[in-house]
């Protein structure tokens, strides 16, 4: 049985002068080999594959182009909020192999915090706080419903679990006892400040980021932005002239890889533990077109795929 920690058979390519590191379920680390022969402990080659994922199971079935899609939007991101942080990358110069969808960036200790923000009320915080009137212990107004908008975005941060467990809310006073007040505080500070820079710039173009979640490095007692930041994978993309309260809101992601599998259709049990059916081409070829749209809307650039091996 296939799962989030166990992605598809042979995913990682070999490359020349690089040693692979790790596989995620959607992304492949490297590090590049020194003179010697020897992996170096300063850098790495972060590619993002085909893959795509959903119900913490690595599905069979790729959607050609996303990888390179979602690492052009980062960096694209990554200049964008130059001014609010620092990024860990250091070359989009990577093997011919993987061109278009990896970059060379620094190695970092990574903060052991899921940091969430939120602008609108939907997903797992709307059904916490349909539970108890919270999200991560933030006591909300009552009256609140899935879509509801927020005055300013709420950091909203959870745990790291290890692969293939759900991630859990934290409140802000554990993120303090676990990564000490001075980085809680900047981690707080700079997730929200990312997700209203990337709503201030995303609206301006038809597009609502309605949570995000980023990664930060930890370099000289400061934070340094790391993996991907404000792609379809990492945050909820609606589309801001269908925006009304009260239900799911369309979206620019796995929208139809979710619907199809919980459809009749798939045939597929969620509840059976087994792995989901292969895709559809008609759903690949719409979730493609969902995250090119995604890219074309935010950049203003039509995507054009680098080439190379897949």
């Amino acid at each position: 049985m296939a799962d989030a920690s166990t992605p598809t058979p042979d995913a990682a390519p070999v490359l020349d002068g690089y040693a692979h590191v790790y596989s995620g379920k959607v992304r492949d680390l490297y590090a590049p080999l020194d003179d010697a022969g020897a992996p170096r402990e300063d850098l790495l080659l972060l590619v993002a594959s085909d893959r795509i994922s959903a119900f913490d199971f690595v599905l069979e079935t790729p959607v050609p182009d996303k990888g390179e899609v979602l690492t052009r939007m980062s960096l694209w991101w990554f200049e964008q909020l130059a001014d609010l942080v620092p990024s860990h990358v250091v070359s989009p110069d990577v093997p011919d192999a993987v061109r278009g969808r990896a970059v060379l960036v620094r190695r970092l200790g990574m903060l052991p915090v899921e940091c969430v923000a939120r602008a609108y009320l939907t997903g797992g915080g709307l059904r916490e706080y349909r539970s108890d009137g919270t999200v991560s212990g933030l006591r909300l107004p009552e009256g609140l419903t899935d879509g509801s908008r927020f005055p300013e975005p709420l950091f909203t941060p959870s745990t790291k679990a290890p692969t293939g467990q759900h991630d859990e809310p934290m409140t802000y006073a554990e993120v303090e006892a676990l990564v000490g007040p001075d980085l809680a505080a900047k981690a707080r500070d700079l997730t929200t400040r990312i997700l209203a820079r990337g709503n201030e710039l995303a609206q301006e173009r038809g597009i609502i980021v309605a949570d995000t979640k980023v990664e930060f490095g930890v370099e000289g007692g400061e934070l340094v932005l790391a993996d991907e930041v404000l792609t379809p994978d990492s945050s909820r993309f609606w589309p801001a002239d269908q925006w009304e309260p009260g239900h799911p809101q369309p979206s620019f992601d796995k929208e139809f890889v979710r619907e199809w599998l919980l459809s009749p259709a798939s045939g597929w049990d969620k509840a059976s533990g087994e792995a989901p059916p292969p895709l559809p081409a008609e759903v690949i070829e719409r979730t493609r077109a969902k995250y090119v749209e995604a890219y074309e809307r935010l950049t203003g650039e039509t995507f054009r795929p680098a080439g190379g091996d897949r």
